[in-house]
C-alpha cells in the first residue's frame, strides 16, 4: 500500500489525465461552429443550417444521455472503459465527417452522433472526477474538470484562426485531439477511491425521482438556468463580435478572441468557482457567479461598441463568469444525491440542461436577424436569473452540510 505521498502522487495523475480526456476528447464539440465561416462559401451554407450544425450535436448529447441514464451506464460499466469509448466513436464522426460531407444533408446526422457519443465523455468524466476527491476538495477537483472542457470546446477556434488550414482540416486535427484523449482514458485513467459502490440493479427512474428530493431539485434548477445562458453564448459569441464595431481590431482575429476569453478566461472562472465553492461554500460560489454573467448579459449592447480593449477586457469577464459556476452544480449535486446512483444523477442532469441549451442556441439568432446582434443577447438573462433564486433557495436548507473546507 502506497504512503500518503505516494497516494497524493497519484491523486494528482488521475486528476491530470482525467482533465486531460476532457481537454481532447471534447475537441470535437464546437469544431463546426469553428468553421463556419468557411462553409458559408464552400457550401453556401444558410443562418438556418449553421444553427442545425450546432442543435444537432446538441440534440445528439441529449439523446445519448437519456440512453445512459435509461442503462444506468455511468454506473454500470467501468467508467474509463465508457470514457475512452465514447471519446474515440465521437472522433471516428468527426473524421468521417471531414472526409466525406459536401453539406448540411451528411454532416447533420454525424454531427447527432457525435453528441451521443460525447455523452459518455462529459458526465462520466464528473464522476471519475468526484472519485478522486473528498467533499473538502470536491469543489476545486470538479472546478478542473470544467476548466478542461472549456478549453477542450474552445480548442477549434484556436486551431483555425493560428493556422491557414482548410475547414477540413480543422475537423481532422480536432478529432486527433479526440483519439488522443482516448487512449489517455484507457491507458491511464481508474476510477478513484472515493467512488459510491457499483448500482445493485438497474434505476433508470432516479434520474425523476431525484426531482422529488429538495437538494437535489434546488441543484438541478439552478444547473438550468445556467446552461440556457452558457453553450448559446459559447455558439454565437463569433457572430457577437463580428457584428460588433471593434470585430476588426480585436488581437489576432475574432477566433483567437473567442479562444483567449471563453477558454483561457472561462477556465480561469472555473478554477476561481471551484475554490470559491470550497471556501465559502457551494451557494455563495453560485450566486455569484450566477449574478456576474446575468449582468454581463444585461450590459452587453452597451459593449457592443466599446473599443476594442474594453470589448476585450468584458467578453474576458463575462467567459470566465458563465461558466465559473458550473463545476459548483455538479458538486453541489453530487454530493446531495443518493451516492449509489451518482453518474446517473450527473447524467440526467445534463441531459435535461442540454435539451434547454437546444433552445436558446436556436432563438438566439432568430432575434439577431430581427433586432440585430447588439440585443439578441438578451434573450439570455433569464437564465442566470432563475439560476440564482434557485441556488438561493438550495443555500437555505442545505448550506450547513456543504461549507467548504475552510468556512
Amino acid at each position: 500500500m502506497p504512503g500518503p505521498r505516494g497516494t497524493s502522487v497519484n491523486t494528482g495523475v488521475q486528476r491530470g489525465a482525467i482533465a486531460a480526456v476532457q481537454v481532447l476528447g471534447l475537441a470535437v464539440w464546437f469544431s463546426m461552429s469553428a468553421v463556419v465561416p468557411s462553409l458559408r462559401s464552400d457550401w453556401g451554407l444558410t443562418a438556418g443550417g449553421a444553427v442545425w450544425l450546432t442543435a444537432s450535436v446538441q440534440f445528439g448529447f441529449v439523446a445519448g444521455a437519456v440512453a445512459s441514464t435509461g442503462l444506468n451506464l455511468a454506473d454500470r460499466v467501468p467508467p474509463q472503459r465508457l470514457l475512452a469509448v465514447s471519446a474515440a466513436a465521437a472522433a471516428v464522426c468527426t473524421v468521417v465527417l471531414a472526409l466525406v460531407a459536401d453539406g448540411p444533408a451528411v454532416a447533420v446526422p454525424l454531427r447527432f452522433m457525435t453528441g451521443m457519443f460525447l455523452a459518455g465523455v462529459y458526465p462520466t468524466g464528473m464522476k471519475l472526477m468526484a472519485s478522486w476527491a473528498g467533499s473538502a476538495g470536491r469543489g476545486r477537483t470538479m472546478g478542473v474538470l470544467i476548466a478542461a472542457l472549456t478549453l477542450g470546446s474552445t480548442l477549434p477556434h484556436l486551431i483555425a484562426g493560428l493556422g491557414s488550414l482548410p475547414w477540413r482540416g480543422v475537423l481532422l486535427a480536432a478529432a486527433a485531439a479526440g483519439f488522443g484523449g482516448s487512449v489517455i482514458a484507457l491507458v491511464v485513467v481508474r476510477l478513484g477511491p472515493h467512488a459510491a459502490p457499483a448500482a445493485p440493479a438497474r434505476n433508470p427512474g432516479y434520474a425523476l425521482a431525484m426531482f422529488t428530493e429538495r437538494g437535489p431539485r434546488l441543484a438541478n434548477l439552478g444547473y438550468f438556468g445556467h446552461m440556457w445562458e452558457l453553450y448559446a453564448l459559447w455558439t454565437w459569441i463569433p457572430s457577437f463580435l463580428l457584428a460588433a464595431s471593434a470585430a476588426r481590431d480585436l488581437p489576432g482575429s475574432v477566433e483567437v478572441t473567442v479562444f483567449l476569453t471563453m477558454g483561457l478566461g472561462g477556465a480561469a472562472g472555473c478554477l476561481l468557482g471551484g475554490w470559491g465553492a470550497d471556501r465559502f461554500g457551494r451557494p455563495p460560489a453560485a450566486l455569484a457567479a450566477l449574478v456576474l454573467s446575468g449582468l454581463c448579459c444585461l450590459l452587453s449592447p452597451f459593449f457592443f461598441h466599446a473599443p476594442p480593449p474594453l470589448l476585450f477586457a468584458f467578453c474576458a469577464l463575462w467567459g470566465a463568469a458563465v461558466i465559473a459556476d458550473s463545476g459548483v452544480f455538479s458538486t453541489s449535486l453530487s454530493e446531495v444525491a443518493d451516492p449509489r446512483y451518482i453518474g446517473t444523477a450527473l447524467t440526467g442532469q445534463t441531459a435535461i440542461g442540454f435539451a434547454l441549451t437546444v433552445v436558446s442556441i436556436q432563438l438566439t439568432p432568430l432575434l439577431a436577424e430581427a433586432i440585430g446582434w447588439e440585443y439578441a443577447v438578451l434573450l439570455l438573462a433569464p437564465g442566470p436569473l432563475a439560476g440564482a433564486l434557485a441556488m438561493r433557495a438550495f443555500g437555505r436548507g442545505t448550506a450547513p452540510a456543504l461549507r467548504g473546507a475552510s468556512s
